[in-house]
């Protein structure tokens, strides 16, 4: 075919037009491969966003400036406010739960660990009951410095109390939290008889 342009004297536009249709091949691959980097970057950060966790600091409704304080219910409260209970009921149950008004924390400090997602809790569990107690519940409110809420978590600690006595649970992992807590406020929410 070059010959036959050559006598005529478009041997040049072909060379032109064969150097076109070669770049544009080297084109429309490297345009292919570049939209297939970009979606797998997009999927990538939507299977990272889409693990983070919730924070209510996010969202549009305005944030809670006081620490939400986790108030522990006697039994036969929460068990009437859920569903209703016979006397029966709630008489038989009453042995096992412990009361709470003589299990408290005395000392408490978190930290982060993790790297840096996770909270560690150390604190301090006095019974003054003249049982031992097991199954302690408790909650971890976190809020931020300037004191609005993030988020709770909660933790069964398996492990008994002895009766007139106390124990220090050390960096205990209550969960993830969000990067912006600062403070964290733990209460005792249940405690069962050993």
């Amino acid at each position: 075919m070059n010959a036959r342009l050559d006598r005529i004297g478009l041997r040049r536009f072909a060379g032109a037009g064969e150097r076109l249709a070669r770049n544009i091949t080297i084109a429309s691959v490297s345009f292919g491969r570049s939209l297939l980097w970009l979606l797998a970057a997009i999927i990538v950060s939507c299977g990272v966003w889409m693990m983070l966790p919730l924070s209510k600091g996010n969202s549009t409704e305005p944030a809670k400036a006081e620490l939400a304080a986790v108030e522990a219910a006697p039994l036969a409260n929460a068990a009437a406010a859920v569903s209703p209970v016979s006397e029966d009921q709630a008489a038989a149950r009453s042995p096992a739960m412990a009361d709470l008004g003589r299990v408290r924390i005395s000392s408490q400090t978190w930290r982060r660990g993790g790297l840096g997602s996770r909270a560690l809790v150390t604190f301090t569990l006095r019974n003054d009951n003249d049982y031992a107690v097991k199954d302690v519940e408790i909650i971890c409110a976190f809020a931020r410095r300037d004191g609005s809420h993030l988020t709770d978590r909660s933790r069964v600690l398996a492990d008994p109390v002895s009766m007139k006595s106390r124990k220090t649970f050390a960096r205990i992992p209550v969960g993830f939290v969000n990067v912006n807590a600062d403070q964290a406020k733990c209460s005792l929410v249940a405690a069962r008889r050993a």
